[in-house]
């Protein structure tokens, strides 16, 4: 077991000024101080430490290139003199108690504090894509599952519960969200995102940000830009991207977040941009992210991705030009730890870089500093916890269930196989089949702790202590739910070794069942020692290992025996369901729910819960044929005579199923025509025609019929819930501004064309049955500065 650090230096003489006056403005006590510093002492806060603990069990990295990239790093003691900018991952790097932990984080700032006459304590940043990652904290859903619930509120709700327990154990900064739009699904990290639609990451994520900030968390936004839209779905591989794409699909969720969000970080992506890495891409950096949104936050990097532009991108001769090229870019702190930028003062004195350049990102450091309190007069910043301390509360558990619940995605229901009511199962047999039913880290993202650092000893926990959390597995579930059943569990293939031996034992106990349950999916890992996740892309969509072979056995089976199948999909990304589809009774998918989501997929299959949740990236037909998504323009969409290959997906964009049926009626437009920079009213009428309550999810998608470039078929711009009980009916009414309908034009300007514009509301980017336009009339407009990014709704 690794032990709190002991960490001990001697003091310097300390220095107080107004820098420490709570009751001064902040931009004079940043002034104050910056006018103190030595240019050793500024540098330092442009830096990070990383002290990666490992046990002799544990096997694996959680960074990229960790063991080659870390061979120059100095020992704690050097790296904090003069000061540290920031402290990286004290709780996520190996299994400390939340006590241990505390322990470890209160040594290493006393020494940050003792170390430089300042008394300037570090940021300790922690990665929070699933929770917070460290032992013994609530595993939430993943990202995509986020997109799933289509819900800012919820979000919002979990993003604050994850915050206040990172600030409770002295963590400032959270590297998180992932706003990254998928492009191709075959990456590996399409789990971190909220999915393929620009509009749903952003009011997800920007509600994520607002979340954890008011919870006195600095959120990260992740990665800017273009890193999901790498070339065949590689990670860290080429991205080619057109200038509207990159502004009309890649940027917008970035802009809201930073416009309306006001987050307060923002780490770059790793990939190359048509050539130009962004760590040090100055367009990006400064002229988009500062100069044009008014970000006012700092700028950190991606692990080792200021080293990356020497040995990976070749943009740089050596560390010391990578640093230089970095900051000038506008990039603030290099992470995990310092490297090039340990150059920086040199570089000053040498003449090679302004020193107004440093003073530039240091005063973003020090402004962060003083505004989370950290050089208030009197405060200790000695996290406050004790072994009663619970990261993994009943509250936090009870939100976690929530979101997974309302993340559940019903494909397909034939008949009305689901809800399988306990009473309708009681005596007869039920076969749960696959390898996601009996596997706790099936539930998770490859940034879950249990999967991200436990994954890392032989037997997937942490010695004598487990993974941390109580993780019910589907089948344990479902045995509870359904009492008085009879339920048998056979693996039949493993998830990521394709291995079909023990496939007839599956397919035997299905035949013999009145209802077959067959669980597939992924199992979330890093560099490959996973099917999803950092590192872990594929070369096309098909389920992982014999998981194919083992559905369709299955189903053979159970067509001879006339047994339902209901096919439950557990994974990262969506795979290609069409060959299967047509064959099962009912089909869910669940985006790595977390650890509550064996229960919650219980409740959804028995009918405890309604099925909520919608598709935030729709699942293909086929597995090659990528990258497709709906948001294409018509060379993007089925060309029959054209190509032979079909895009369209077989369940698409914004679909899912509840266990009533609703209808769609009503359609108004408040005006036939309105200015290039006016307002719409579009409303529709739903009405829950079924027997049980229904939150449907009503959906406001909008096309170009004619433009000067090429545009999508259809985008969403809206969306709302409404809550229906049976035979009840509620009005939604959007309200469009002119500036939901703006591209990137001919010249590269923002524009609001004047022409027809299409408007449809329904259930999913393939099932709109209201459909209209509106004129926009007048000149076309240049849209320049702030726009109306959202689109409100009134539900009554």
């Amino acid at each position: 077991m690794t032990e709190a650090t002991d960490v001990t230096d001697a003091s310097v003489e300390r220095r107080t000024g107004v820098w420490n006056d709570a009751g001064r403005p902040v931009a004079e006590r940043v002034e104050a101080l910056l006018a103190e510093m030595t240019l050793e002492e500024k540098v330092s806060q442009l830096g990070s430490h990383w002290e990666m603990r490992r046990d002799e069990e544990a096997q694996g990295e959680v960074a990229p290139m960790e063991s080659a990239m870390s061979a120059g790093k100095l020992a704690f003691e050097q790296e904090i003199v003069d000061g540290e900018g920031h402290l990286t991952r004290t709780y996520g790097t190996t299994a400390l108690s939340v006590s241990e932990g505390a322990a470890d984080l209160r040594a290493r700032q006393a020494a940050v504090v003792a170390a430089n006459r300042f008394g300037i304590p570090a940021i300790a940043h922690e990665e929070c894509l699933t929770g917070f990652t460290a032992y013994q904290a609530t595993v939430y859903p993943t990202s995509l599952a986020w997109g799933a619930t289509f819900d800012p509120e919820l979000v919002e709700e979990m993003a604050a519960a994850i915050g206040r327990d990172m600030a409770a154990v002295g963590v400032q900064q959270g590297l998180s969200p992932v706003l990254d739009v998928v492009r191709d699904a075959r990456w590996g990290r399409v789990e971190e995102t909220m999915g393929e639609d620009p509009h749903v990451v952003g009011t997800v994520g920007t509600a994520y940000v607002q979340g954890l900030q008011r919870a006195g968390i600095l959120a990260t936004l992740k990665h800017f830009a273009g890193y999901a839209a790498s070339r065949a779905g590689r990670n860290h591989a080429p991205v080619h991207l057109g200038p509207r794409e990159l502004h009309d699909v890649i940027l917008p969720p970035f802009e809201m977040a930073v416009r309306e969000g006001r987050v307060g970080s923002v780490m770059n992506s790793y990939a190359d941009l048509d050539g130009e890495p962004p760590a040090a891409s100055h367009r990006l950096l400064t002229e988009i992210l500062r100069e044009q949104w008014g970000f006012e936050g700092t700028v950190v990097a991606d692990y080792w991705s200021v080293a990356f532009l020497e040995s990976m991108h070749r943009a740089a001769a050596d560390q010391p030009e990578a640093a230089r090229l970095a900051i000038s870019a506008g990039l603030d702190v290099e992470l995990p730890h310092t490297g090039g930028y340990r150059t920086l003062a040199r570089q000053v004195r040498d003449g090679t870089l302004d020193e107004a350049v440093v003073d530039r990102s240091v005063r973003r450091v020090l402004c962060q500093k003083i505004e989370l309190g950290m050089l208030d007069a009197g405060e200790t910043w000695e996290p406050a916890v004790d072994e009663s301390t619970d990261l993994d509360s009943a509250s936090n558990r009870a939100l976690a269930k929530k979101v997974a619940e309302r993340s559940l995605v019903l494909l397909k229901n034939d008949d009305g196989v689901l809800p399988a009511r306990p009473e309708a199962l009681s005596g007869k047999r039920v076969a749960v089949v696959g390898p996601s039913a009996d596997e706790p880290r099936t539930m998770m993202g490859c940034y879950s702790f249990p999967n991200h650092v436990l994954a890392k000893y032989p037997d997937g926990t942490f010695p004598h202590r487990g993974i941390g959390v109580p993780m019910p597995t589907i089948v344990e579930s479902l045995r509870e739910a359904w009492g008085d059943a009879e339920i048998t569990h056979a693996i039949g293939c493993p998830i990521v070794e394709h291995d079909a031996s023990r496939i007839a034992e599956a397919a035997e106990q299905a035949a013999a069942a009145d209802l077959a349950v067959v669980t597939v999916g992924d199992l979330a890992g890093m560099f490959g020692a996973g099917t999803s996740g950092e590192g872990c892309d594929v070369e096309d969509l098909r389920l992982p290992g014999a998981q194919q072979e083992l559905v369709e056995a299955v189903l053979d089976a159970a067509e001879a025996s006339g047994t339902d199948v209901v096919l439950v999909v557990v994974s990262g990304r969506p795979y290609a369901l069409g060959a299967v589809a047509e064959r099962c009774a009912a089909i869910v998918q669940a985006f790595f729910p977390g650890e509550e989501g064996g229960p919650a997929l219980a409740e959804l299959l028995t009918g405890t819960v309604e099925p909520a949740g919608r598709l935030p990236i729709g699942v293909p037909a086929l597995p090659g044929g990528q990258p497709a998504g709906y948001l294409a323009a018509p060379l993007g969409q089925n060309s029959q005579g054209v190509s032979n290959l079909d895009p369209t997906p077989l369940y698409p964009f914004g679909h899912g199923l509840s266990y009533t049926t609703v209808e769609y009626s009503a359609w108004e437009v408040s005006s036939a025509e309105i200015p290039v920079d006016g307002t719409v009213e579009v409303s529709a009428t739903v009405t829950n025609t079924g027997e049980r309550p229904v939150d449907e999810l009503v959906q406001l998608y909008v096309g170009d019929r004619i433009a000067q470039v090429a545009r999508p078929v259809r985008q969403l711009i809206g969306y709302a819930r409404a809550a229906l009980a049976p035979g009840e009916s509620k009005q939604v009414t959007f309200e469009v501004h002119a500036d939901r309908f703006s591209f990137i034009g001919v010249d590269l300007r923002r524009i609001v064309e004047p022409g027809t514009m299409d408007l449809w509301v329904g259930r999913s980017a393939g099932d709109l049955p209201l459909a209209g336009e509106i004129e926009l009339t007048g000149a076309l407009r240049e849209v320049t500065g702030a726009r109306v990014m959202t689109t409100p709704a009134r539900v009554g």
